[in-house]
């Protein structure tokens, strides 16, 4: 099968059953392929609780199931929080990630705060240079957001949840929050920063949403009850982007990404 612009889906029942389901069926296995580190990166914006954050007990599901299907594999949790208040180790102990961490045996790493590698692409329109931690070039990188609208981007799915790797010192631009840059011209932003690094594989938690902003405001109701999973970032997010009932030809970063970094049509939905 042709991973670009397939999604697999399957109905909610809980972490676990969900998960395994989910992951066997998208094969996640075969897609780290003989990579030894994973580094799992979940959407912990702000220090808020589900579902405008990624759920602790969805996190440790995945852990588990890494380590189950093979206990070689090195797993490391890394977040890189938006707030200024506070660095990521705050939401990491208030949301429940430090003590699942101690009991899952795995590190957490604040992406804030990590070595960078600086590159280079000319064709790039707003981000020509770009600063990024090295342990994202170094590891299978498993992006884990939440299904969410956003004020700025529209959506805020996986591609957006790499502005977490973004270093406050190259992008905080003096404003309140730490990546405050990416909200010039956030599209093209957006865009750039994929094309320096794209997740190699998403777990999207559709099983609530946030309706109409990534902070604040009402869930979707009902909730989708849904989780979904690809190696395709730009199928993965054209699906969530309908989940939420936005057109994805009017958000200039998929828009953008279709055929240079995945595939926004045809979807193929697979369902678990």
């Amino acid at each position: 099968m042709n991973d670009n612009g397939v999604v697999f889906v399957c109905d909610f029942t809980d972490w676990q059953d969900s998960i395994y389901r989910l992951l066997d069926k998208a094969d996640l296995l075969a897609a780290i392929g003989d990579k030894r580190q994973v580094l799992i990166k979940p959407n912990l914006v702000e220090n808020l609780k589900p579902p405008i954050t990624t759920p602790v007990g969805l996190i440790e599901a995945i852990v588990k199931y890494l380590q189950d299907k093979d206990n070689e594999l090195k797993v490391i949790i890394g977040e890189g929080t938006g707030s200024r208040d506070y660095d990521t180790f705050h939401p990491f102990r208030e949301l429940g990630y430090v003590e699942m961490a101690e009991r899952c045996g795995v590190e957490l790493i604040d992406l804030n705060e990590a070595p960078l590698r600086t590159m280079r692409l000319p064709q790039c329109q707003r981000w020509p240079e770009m600063h990024l931690p090295e342990i994202i070039f170094e590891s299978f990188l498993l992006s884990v957001p939440v299904l969410k609208a956003h004020s700025l981007a529209s959506v805020t799915l996986t591609m957006k949840n790499m502005m977490g790797c973004a270093p406050p010192g190259h992008y905080e631009k003096g404003g309140h929050w730490k990546k405050a840059a990416f909200h010039d011209n956030v599209q093209a932003a957006l865009f750039d920063l994929n094309r320096y690094r794209t997740p190699d594989f998403t777990v999207l938690d559709a099983t609530v949403g946030m309706q109409e902003a990534h902070l604040w405001g009402p869930t979707c109701n009902p909730p989708h009850r849904k989780l979904a999973a690809a190696i395709d970032p730009v199928a993965i997010d054209v699906y969530g982007a309908g989940l939420l009932g936005r057109d994805w030809r009017q958000i200039g970063h998929l828009v953008k990404s279709h055929r240079e970094l995945g595939i926004a049509e045809p979807l193929e939905l697979v369902m678990v």
